[in-house]
């Protein structure tokens, strides 16, 4: 099993930044997909970015130019760096991580393995 645990969420005002975290622990994998998804109240839970083993990464349109998503193999731990939040912003950000590599990475279903999420607010 995989265990995953976001950290870093909370309130911030527009234009201000956060960096979220997810660290993983458990049974690891050497080839991975990675990623953090967010749910907004009444909303469905959507894609924000992606990374794999190799680095290789994406990202939803809306949040393009202004997160950025890494990754720290030594540490087993993911980050998502948002710059320029905006209050559309607010959500539970949940990370997700699968060991087979030619999932659609953008669908929830995708995923084995998700963390409880962390509350992002971003005030206007």
């Amino acid at each position: 099993q995989v265990q995953l645990v976001e950290s870093g969420g909370g309130l911030v005002q527009a234009g201000d930044s956060l960096r979220l975290s997810c660290a993983a622990s458990g049974r690891t994998f050497s080839r991975y997909v990675m990623a953090w998804f967010r749910q907004a109240p009444g909303k469905e839970r959507e894609f924000v970015a992606t990374i794999d083993w190799s680095g290789s990464t994406s990202y939803a349109a809306s949040v393009k130019g202004r997160f950025t998503i890494s990754n720290d193999n030594g540490k087993n731990t993911m980050y998502l760096q948002m710059n320029s939040l905006k209050p559309e912003d607010t959500a539970v950000y949940y990370c997700a991580a699968t060991p087979i590599l030619s999932t659609i990475r953008t669908l929830p279903r995708s995923y084995n393995y998700w963390g409880q999420g962390t509350q992002v607010t971003v005030s206007s």
